[in-house]
């Protein structure tokens, strides 16, 4: 962290208060229940025309070039389930938890209470070294601190972790599975029977439907093809969102609204960007707002940059392949005492 953006002064309450109701004025705080309907059932039709195409391929290794298409659609009940655990859907905390359940656990088969308690810990300390859990990963290390000792499998590959980012996220699905099903085993959900009989149901439904349609051989590929690229899809999202900014240390002391937006970076594009990337392309205005429905955020984003620019904040804003080429230097610097580089 840079000590000129910490030293500088704290926005005045009242400050951001002002951004906050000049948002609300704009009616960018509302809920957009028509829109969030329409998403859902578009995602839900095209899932069905997936299946139904799958079905009607039959037994084929074509049957295999499908798998890419699920594996973005399951990122896209992810994104979903992402907004329904931030209440950016409904006002009820009830109507939003059964839209996450549905999308997280039934459809895509990810624990949706497990996931909302550890992004709302990113969401309080993002990038921080000790609380925010999106940095305290075994297999990468996001600083030299966390680098230096490494030994073994664990320190080949933090030394090497730039150019094995983005086949490790190959793997982030089935993490993620593992980490779900960790979590009911060791009690960390509120609703373990309910979350443990959904996760069921998917894995049935899935397994069961790949294994009827397809032979042993085309249905194990196309579940790893599936299921590796779904991993890797929602990693290629969430990666450019804070990777590669600055990391905060206890040593850090920043007011709410610099911790927000100076580890965020936001990425360029169109509608299509918005659509494909789950609204998180706008990571700086999310996570001021994180209850903001996502077809707000781009609207919201010159609100925020002016009020960012009137306080002296950085804001910070690439394309997409940029800030992809951040996030690998950034890994590769953090990894230099493994490789006796200062």
């Amino acid at each position: 962290m840079t000590v000129g953006e910490a030293v500088r002064p704290v926005p005045r309450r009242t400050e951001f208060a002002v951004l906050t109701q000049e948002l609300r004025g704009a009616g960018l705080l509302e809920r957009r229940r028509g829109w969030y309907t329409a998403l859902i059932v578009a995602t839900t039709t095209l899932l069905g025309a997936t299946v139904a195409a799958f079905a009607a391929i039959g037994d084929s290794w074509w049957a295999v070039a499908l798998a890419p298409v699920f594996a973005v659609v399951a990122g896209q009940y992810g994104f979903i389930g992402h907004d329904a655990g931030h209440r950016q859907i409904f006002d009820s905390s009830r109507a939003n938890d059964a839209v996450g359940y549905l999308a997280g656990n039934l459809t895509i088969g990810l624990g949706y209470a497990r996931w909302v308690a550890e992004h709302n810990a990113h969401h309080a300390n993002p990038n921080h070294e000790t609380r925010d859990p999106d940095v305290q990963i075994p297999v990468l290390a996001f600083s030299a601190e966390q680098a230096t000792g490494r030994r073994g499998p664990l320190g080949f590959v933090a030394r090497h972790q730039a150019a094995l980012f983005f086949p490790l996220l190959l793997l982030e699905a089935l993490s993620m599975h593992v980490g779900s099903v960790r979590a009911l085993l060791e009690g960390e959900v509120a609703k373990p029977r309910l979350e443990a009989s959904l996760l069921a149901v998917h894995a049935a439904v899935y397994l069961g439907a790949v294994f009827l349609v397809l032979s042993p051989g085309p249905a194990i590929v196309f579940v790893i093809v599936q299921q590796g690229l779904f991993g890797l899809y929602l990693g290629a999202v969430f990666a450019p969102n804070h990777k590669g900014m600055p990391m905060v240390s206890a040593a850090d002391r920043l007011d709410p609204v610099r911790k927000q937006v100076l580890t965020s970076r936001n990425i360029r594009g169109n509608v299509l960007v918005d659509h494909a990337m789950g609204g998180l392309n706008h990571q700086i205005e999310h996570h001021l707002f994180a209850r903001m429905p996502r077809p707000n955020l781009r609207r919201a984003r010159p609100l925020v940059e002016a009020f960012c620019a009137q306080q002296g904040i950085s804001y910070t804003e690439t394309g997409l392949l940029d800030s992809y080429a951040r996030t690998l230097r950034h890994l590769h610097e953090a990894g230099a005492p493994l490789r006796g580089e200062r």
